[in-house]
């Protein structure tokens, strides 16, 4: 039977820090006493602005993934595992290396490695900046501010501008000093499927020499017809190769930070189980 969903509609990435530094969590709302320093419109801005100088200043790095893709339900129980190396150079250049391959052959090649192709796509050209976390692209509201072992955090609500397989909605956590997304909560902003009934995306970042990256994604999705699908993604082994001095017109022309969440991937697992005959 062939698949219902263009593979094209496949991706998520990406992920983030450690759950043990959100448990002793302040939480203090918009409207305490001691409001954050900072009102939306300033958050926005340094946050924009600090994301276009990190691009600016990231020539290149390395590192390993391991994916691992779980499915239990109709018409059947899958799972997969594959471990990559990636390369990165500035400014959208993505070379993939598979190390090892484990499980269903089904999972490996029509999801995990779709996953590789569609973050490719993700970061070219218009999809780049349409996708961005700009003004352009979502808005946004202030909700709170938490101080974390780590330091204060912003909390923004966030909702896209646009029908964009590659946007999400859901809550950030903005670190307040470095201006860096150290956390995003969500769904889709668009349901890619009939078949799913809700998918939620936990993603986190480190600081790795000065630049955050991702370190864990967790999604999941739940399918009509009762089956659950889960995706991890571990982020180990950060080499930065290489950095350069920023400049103002590469800051403007890279203003898309780096590695941010793209949220429809998940969902689409079950329309590629459910449509498709798996090996």
């Amino acid at each position: 039977m062939q698949s219902i969903i263009d593979p094209k509609t496949l991706w998520i990435t990406l992920g983030l820090f450690s759950f043990s530094c959100l448990a002793a969590q302040d939480v203090r709302p918009v409207g305490d006493a001691n409001p954050p320093r900072l009102n939306l419109e300033q958050i926005l801005e340094n946050l924009e602005r600090r994301n276009a100088q990190r691009a600016a200043t990231l020539e290149g790095f390395e590192g390993k993934r391991i994916y691992r893709m779980q499915y239990r339900g109709f018409p059947g129980d899958l799972d997969g595992e594959m471990v990559v190396k990636v390369t990165f150079h500035a400014p959208n250049s993505k070379d993939f290396t598979v190390l090892s391959e484990n499980g269903s052959r089904f999972i490996l090649d029509h999801i995990l490695k779709k996953l590789l192709e569609a973050e490719e796509e993700a970061a070219k050209g218009d999809n780049r900046r349409n996708t961005a976390l700009t003004r352009d692209n979502y808005e946004f509201d202030l909700t709170g501010y938490e101080s974390t072992p780590n330091g204060g955090q912003y909390v923004l609500k966030l909702l896209p501008k646009k029908r964009n397989k590659f946007l999400y909605r859901g809550t950030i956590w903005v670190d307040a000093t470095d201006f860096a997304v150290v956390r995003i909560e969500g769904e889709p902003g668009k349901n890619p499927s009939l078949w799913i009934k809700k998918t939620s995306i936990d993603h986190r970042y480190m600081k790795v020499d000065g630049f955050w990256l991702p370190v864990e994604n967790h999604t999941e999705s739940f399918v009509r017809l009762g089956g659950e699908a889960k995706l991890s993604i571990e982020y180990q082994d950060y080499k930065i190769v290489q950095t350069a001095r920023s400049s103002p017109e590469r800051s403007r022309r890279d203003n898309s930070g780096s590695d941010i969440v793209h949220a429809d991937t998940p969902a689409s697992w079950a329309n590629q189980i459910l449509g498709a005959n798996p090996r």
